[in-house]
């Protein structure tokens, strides 16, 4: 009887091993997904924490007094600028959302057909045809509302779970890094993979400040197109808009939605407004965000596109979300161990 040599061995089990992780990686995604958009999260808040440690007069040494300053501070930020931008948009926000149910089962139903008639003068054929219309599509409708609520349940556990677990990564970031390289490095190995794990976090820095960099300019063009329109809250709406443009594709759609639907209840010029959101979002999309990212992550703007492409087809929104960070990540560590390029000097991830 003949054995497997140890090379052969050796590749078997390496595959054998690959298999398992990708396995695993599978069945707990969500998991995962919920910790990379932590550690997101974590590189951005972490600029206001170092801001805050710098120039606090007490507890320089101690990062967790300056992460809850970080949080307050945000929370007193969005809390501000809602109420003094919009101080009735709560009100209005919380009967929306009583009304959404019976507003969901009208539409399914196509009853929602006849309100609309009589809100916009149409005659009695027209509003008959969208009920019919939408009662022929019932069970598609029925579908996108079961699937808008999954969307919405998982994102509001998301957005509880993120920040929390944002926490434990500003606090102990570094500590958990030093303990990663320790796990899966050797003696001989051990500066290598140091250094790898300083140029990836270098990489999620420029990352995310692109993310701000978009987000920024989301915000100036739209409060700007809103005001020249006369719409109403116009920096409230594109102090939103800036902000669902960390969210991709859904997050610029809730964003352009909710300032349109803003231009109809007040009569303003949504329809000019709808066209410059769409002149804005090719732009962003095939233009702007490409060469942005590219610049930051020093990755050509096609293959920008690419990966957002890619990214969408395999995993949705938060394939679109992740793919251009895995992609560059993947590219330092082809640079690092396939093309041997020397290394900046970095730090370590230090949130």
């Amino acid at each position: 009887m003949s054995f497997l040599d140890r090379r052969t061995a050796n590749v078997l089990l390496t595959i054998l091993l690959f298999a398992v992780v990708l396995t695993i990686g599978y069945i707990a995604r969500a998991v995962i997904v919920i910790f990379a958009f932590s550690i997101l999260f974590a590189y951005l808040i972490n600029p206001v924490v170092r801001f805050l440690q710098r120039h606090s007069l007490f507890f320089k040494d101690l990062r967790g007094p300056h992460i809850a300053e970080a949080y307050l501070a945000v929370l007193i930020f969005i809390g501000l600028s809602a109420h003094g931008l919009a101080p009735e948009l709560l009100p209005r926000t919380n009967g929306l959302l009583k009304q959404m149910p019976a507003l969901m089962d009208s539409l399914s139903t196509g009853d929602i057909a006849m309100v609309m008639g009589r809100d916009y003068g149409w005659d009695d054929a027209q509003a008959l045809r969208l009920k019919s219309f939408l009662a022929q599509h019932a069970a598609t409708i029925q579908g996108v509302i079961r699937a808008i609520e999954r969307f919405a349940s998982a994102a509001i556990g998301g957005i509880v779970l993120v920040p929390i677990l944002a926490i434990f990564f500003l606090s102990g970031g570094e500590n958990l890094a030093n303990e990663l390289i320790r796990l899966v490095s050797t003696r001989e190995t051990y500066e290598a993979t140091r250094s790898l794990a300083a140029e990836l976090n270098a990489m999620l820095q420029h990352y995310i400040r692109a993310k701000v960099i978009l987000a920024g300019l989301s915000l100036i063009y739209s409060s700007a197109g809103m005001l020249v329109l006369g719409f109403p809250h116009a920096l409230a709406l594109g102090l939103s808009a800036g902000i669902l443009e960390f969210i991709p594709v859904a997050g610029w759609l809730t964003a352009a939605t909710a300032i349109v639907t803003v231009g109809i209840l007040t009569h303003s010029h949504w329809i000019w407004m709808a066209a410059l959101l769409g002149v804005w979002r090719m732009l962003m999309d095939y233009w702007i965000a490409p060469r942005v990212m590219g610049h930051e992550l020093e990755i050509h703007p096609l293959l920008a596109i690419f990966t957002l492409m890619v990214g969408g087809a395999i995993g949705g929104i938060v394939g679109i979300y992740l793919s251009v960070p895995l992609v560059a990540a993947l590219r330092v560590v082809w640079r690092r161990f396939v093309l041997l390029a020397p290394l900046p000097n970095a730090s370590l991830p230090s949130f």
